[in-house]
């Protein structure tokens, strides 16, 4: 079961969300490799984190599982987001040339399909960058913030899960080492647990981070379904910049 919309956006609207933006976001940006003219999707609720990143994409979207719901974005302009189905995205083959995974993994009724199905859109050389709750940290034990919902992993899980639908695992990073306390006195020392944290207790962050590549040389089996939508391409292949042809 999904987290609702309506939870996600009034956490992500309170004091310890935008924190917790923050933080992820800084953790993340060391691993944000730019790429010129990419194509970006967010899946799940990554609203937060489009904000801060879709800026050097050609174009992004974000996609929203039905289970959860959707809110327009950006706001102020042409609505960039749809509702979907997590296995069966309405976009076609190696047209997207990274995902952020934000609120979705531990939400997924089919971890392993729904990894297919993003492994199908991505482009030659595309790239994924995956925010799951962290079994080990204090985050994934409270009920309060959507961290606290649905299937917490382990690193180990993480890369077992990229490995077997056709992803190299490659950096990593760890966010959310202070308390999910709404106390301002506490919250007040988040930048200081943020630090000690990376140092002290890496194993114990709220989050983790994975950064995976899409993996070409091996066959990728796929499910069968009892069903398959027929839903209207919204982008046309394109592939990455580094893997197209440039004439001179």
């Amino acid at each position: 079961m999904n987290a609702d919309i309506v939870d996600l956006r009034a956490f992500y609207h309170s004091r310890l969300g935008r924190l917790a933006a923050h933080s992820i976001a800084m953790a993340i940006a060391p691993i944000w490799s730019r790429m010129p003219e990419e194509r970006l999707v967010g899946l799940g609720y990554s609203l937060p984190y489009l904000d801060r990143f879709a800026a050097d994409a050609e174009r992004a979207m974000a996609l929203m599982p039905a289970s959860q719901g959707a809110v327009n974005w950006p706001a102020g302009e042409a609505s960039a987001t749809a509702l979907v189905d997590d296995c069966d995205l309405p976009l076609p083959d190696a047209s997207i040339d990274r995902v952020l995974l934000v609120h979705a993994l531990e939400f997924a009724e089919s971890p392993a399909e729904m990894m297919r199905e993003l492994w199908r859109i991505l482009a030659p050389g595309g790239r994924l960058i995956i925010v799951a709750p962290n079994r080990r940290g204090v985050w994934a034990r409270l009920e309060h913030t959507p961290f606290g919902n649905g299937r917490p992993y382990s690193k180990g899980q993480i890369i077992q899960l990229l490995r077997e639908t056709n992803f190299t695992p490659g950096a990593f990073a760890e966010a959310l080492f202070f308390p999910p306390s709404r106390s301002r006195a506490v919250l007040k020392f988040r930048s200081s647990f943020e630090r000690s944290g990376r140092t002290l207790w890496p194993a114990f962050s709220g989050v983790i981070i994975v950064e995976a590549q899409k993996r070409l040389y091996q066959g990728l089996p796929v499910a069968a379904r009892a069903q398959r939508k027929v839903l209207v391409p919204a982008l046309s292949p394109q592939g990455v910049p580094t893997t197209r042809t440039h004439h001179p």
